[in-house]
């Protein structure tokens, strides 16, 4: 079993930052690829980002190429998601997941853990 904790959301302007941290507890969190996931109001859940288990491979959604970064701190049993140059458009609750196995996905199904999730507002 992994528990995820979500923390850093909150409400900024856009055009600025917010770093989303997700802290893991449980079963040994470096074997795990993490995600995180975002679901907009009134839209269903969507992929964001995702990193490996030694955090060596990242792969991002089209909307968030060159504005997001992924990274993770094995020591520290935590997943980061950085996000820059923020649009109004990624208002949304985010989600941080771990999936069983070390490669990573961008498919919701394949992450058997969840956090609680931490909304992000974006002003215009």
């Amino acid at each position: 079993q992994v528990q995820l904790v979500e923390s850093g959301g909150g409400l900024v302007q856009a055009g600025g930052s917010l770093k989303l941290s997700c802290a893991a507890s449980g079963r040994t969190f470096g074997s795990n690829a993490m995600g995180w996931f975002r679901q907009p109001p009134g839209k269903e859940r969507e992929f964001v980002a995702t990193i490996n288990w030694s955090g060596g491979n990242t792969y991002y959604a089209e909307s968030v190429v060159g504005r997001f970064t992924i990274s993770r701190d094995n020591v520290k049993d935590t997943v980061y998601l950085e996000m820059n140059s923020l649009k109004v458009e990624d208002t949304a609750v985010y989600y941080c997941a771990a999936k069983l196995g070390g490669s990573g996905s961008a498919m919701s199904g394949e992450y058997y853990f969840w956090g609680q999730g931490t909304q992000v507002t974006v002003s215009s």
